[in-house]
């Protein structure tokens, strides 16, 4: 049978409908199960308030349920006061409540400011979506470790869009990423348009852990593209949604001179080229005058008419952000600085648990 293009498109195409298929089917598994803990939660609270029981009474139903239905699991008296509490929180919002109270009552009940609760967010798809998405230890974990609806919200859903193992989500949550997103030193407000503002600082982070590269294989900047190139899909599922790769040492040329972007791609969500310039050790200004040339010529030269103007990175090693800011306030290109970590130097813990590209492409 001779192999022409069609069939393997066939086979891409059935590939791909297996691993979506598999994704869809854990995702209903996953959903039912915290749909049960809602009810389940729901209805252990108004029963244990109505009539009064002390809270040891969860030890006498996770016994009496343990001796109907033997070998029964995540139904422990721990489990059921975390299901309880899961329950109480977000049961309002998400079982048989009408929209026009469940803001209300979520404010009251968990003692958060009007300011907190985004409600237009909430009620959206997306969040829902992502509220099914990620699993009971996610919830417990940020329903526990963090206190305001906005910060919940935001965990949930970077949970689910970056698929987050739960030792990553708490990572994030100990070193307050919520209050830290946003933080690459940039000068978007003065060379971004208004809109696509708030959509780059979502998208670019002030730190990539590029786990992926082992310290002793990185001699110089051209090692450490290298390494980046032979991992380019892992580089691009840690910088996030919307990358695609152009190409590196991207050739430029100006009047006969040549020139060479270490990396280039495209973002789909912001509709521009970025060009990321990697640096070894600490940022120096200069960086940066290298980097407004690039965008420059690729404004010039490569930009389509309908694209947004090209956004430049520098990726070093250490910064001082004072003396990044110096060096970006006054160039027209809108351009930022982020640090890279190393596999050496990523704390054991999150290595361990980091998925790897197979894992992170099953989900995709």
């Amino acid at each position: 049978m001779k192999l022409d293009k069609n069939y393997t498109e066939l086979v891409n195409t059935l590939k791909q409908e297996i691993v979506n298929s598999r994704y869809q089917a854990a995702r209903l598994v996953n959903k039912e199960q915290l749909v049960l803990y809602l009810r389940t939660g729901k209805m252990l609270s108004e029963k244990v308030k109505a009539q009064k029981w002390g809270t040891k009474v969860l030890e006498q139903i996770s016994s009496d349920l343990q001796k109907e239905l033997p070998g029964l699991k995540g139904f422990s008296t721990s489990n059921l006061k975390k299901i309880r509490l899961f329950a109480d929180t977000y049961s309002g919002f998400l079982i048989g409540s009408t929209p026009s109270n469940q803001f209300d009552q979520i404010a009251k009940d968990n003692e958060f400011s009007e300011g907190d609760i985004q409600s237009g967010e909430t009620k959206s798809n997306s969040f829902l979506e992502s509220f099914y998405r990620i699993s009971f230890s996610h919830h417990f974990s940020i329903l526990s470790k963090v206190k305001t609806w906005s910060a919940r919200s935001f965990y949930i859903q970077s949970a689910a869009v970056n698929f987050w193992s739960l030792t990553i989500l708490e990572h994030h949550i100990e070193n307050d990423l919520f209050i830290k997103e946003g933080k690459l030193p940039n000068n978007f407000n003065q060379t971004l348009k208004r809109a696509l503002k708030p959509s780059a600082l979502r998208i670019f982070k002030d730190e990539y852990f590029l786990d992926f590269i082992s310290e002793e294989e990185i001699e110089d900047e051209r090692g450490l593209e290298e390494q980046v190139v032979l991992n380019i899909r892992n580089f691009i599922l840690q910088m996030g949604k919307g990358f695609c790769f152009v190409g590196n040492q991207y050739r430029l040329e100006v009047e006969g001179d040549e020139f060479f972007i270490d990396l280039l791609f495209f973002n789909r969500h912001l509709q521009c080229l970025v060009a990321f310039e990697l640096k070894k050790g600490k940022f120096k200004p200069a960086d940066v005058g290298q980097l407004n040339f690039y965008l420059n010529v690729l404004d010039e030269k490569i930009k389509l008419p309908k694209e947004n103007s090209s956004i430049g990175i520098v990726l070093c090693k250490e910064k001082n952000n004072s003396v990044v800011e110096f060096a970006i306030k006054s160039f027209d290109k809108a351009m930022g600085v982020a640090t890279y970590k190393t596999s050496k130097e990523v704390p054991k813990a999150i290595k361990d648990v980091l998925p790897n590209t197979n894992e992170l492409l099953d989900f995709m």
